[in-house]
């Protein structure tokens, strides 16, 4: 006949833990069907090596599914409840069998089970958020350098179709200069199709963040007050912010560009790249770093150029205003 092994138990209000006092188990046998957990194990117990067995009809369901671990000194046995709850008892009968104890390693009576759960839910909530915010930073480094990538196709639909800006004026079709128009649009298109588009090393560097995001900044009030002088309306707010905005952006547009030029300098000298060499009898190499460099005072006289345009612009537009209200 098989033999009963001594059983310890204890509760969470999501689960049971049993723990079988059985060493060197061997052909252990373990299910759950209508509510009642079967053992059957061979093993060493209280009285020797033998068979040892069990049932259990539990105080209220619990879920098929089980979880069992054996090591060398006993088999544990956790068992989900159906609901999340407090048992008052294990067993559905009132008389607690003769081998079943209480396991005091794990044991909580329910006011202290209720305030672990209530730390474990509160070490859950505190490892989401903490997840969270890893994830937003590693989505906000990931954005940030993988600019290019994201928005290079945009950019250079947006940048060849700004190639009208230098047509408009040259037809007549909008009064305005052509100098600042060719020097913007071409200086654009140069960085970004000469200098970030031929260089894979530039397209992850974190100075092409704030060329495209100085470039649109700029975009987003200037064409939408294009667009209203179109139908003839005038948005004030829009016309003050138009008129005014380029002072910060441009210097910091021309600052970004510039340094790209200076990061792309030892790359395009490391490549070779838009390198040629003069005929005979010089046969020398000219490397395309030294008109990056002679480009580099040319933006600045640009900027200057294109600050004064700007300048006369703003004081026609706004400086008049301020004459009629007097």
């Amino acid at each position: 006949m098989s033999l009963t092994p001594q059983v310890f138990w204890a509760q969470r209000h999501h689960e049971l833990y049993l723990r079988v006092e059985l060493s060197d188990v061997q052909n252990q046998e373990i299910s759950i069907s209508e509510n009642v957990l079967h053992f059957k194990a061979q093993g060493h117990g209280a009285k020797g090596v033998n068979d040892y067995a069990f049932s259990l009809e539990f105080f209220e369901p619990v879920k098929s599914k089980f979880q069992h671990r054996s090591t060398q000194r006993h088999v544990c046995i956790t068992v989900k409840k159906s609901e999340h709850c407090w048992w008052s008892r294990l067993t559905k009968q009132e008389r607690k069998p003769l081998f079943l104890s209480p396991d005091f390693d794990r044991w909580l009576d329910e006011s202290d089970a209720e305030m672990e759960l209530r730390k474990n839910e509160e070490e859950r909530i505190s490892k989401i958020r903490t997840e969270s915010r890893v994830r937003e930073d590693l989505l906000f480094t990931d954005s940030f350098y993988d600019t290019f990538h994201t928005m290079a196709d945009m950019m250079y639909y947006c940048q060849a179709l700004a190639l009208l800006e230098i047509i408009n004026p040259l037809i007549g079709l909008v009064k305005t200069g052509v100098v600042p128009a060719v020097m913007q649009v071409l200086g654009r298109n140069f960085i970004l199709f000469i200098i970030l588009g031929n260089l894979e090393e530039m397209q992850t560097k974190g100075v092409v963040f704030f060329i495209f995001y100085l470039w649109s900044t700029i975009e987003v009030f200037r064409y939408p007050f294009y667009m209203l002088a179109c139908i003839d309306t005038e948005w004030k707010l829009l016309t003050w912010i138009r008129y005014t905005i380029w002072i910060p952006l441009y210097p910091l547009g021309a600052l970004s560009e510039a340094v790209s030029i200076v990061q792309a300098i030892p790359i395009f000298n490391e490549t070779g790249k838009f390198s040629f060499q003069l005929p005979f009898p010089l046969e020398v190499t000219v490397g395309f770093p030294v008109f990056l460099v002679i480009y580099l005072p040319l933006q600045l006289l640009g900027l200057v150029i294109n600050f004064r345009h700007l300048y006369k612009q703003r004081r026609r537009r706004l400086g008049c205003r301020k004459r009629k209200m007097h």
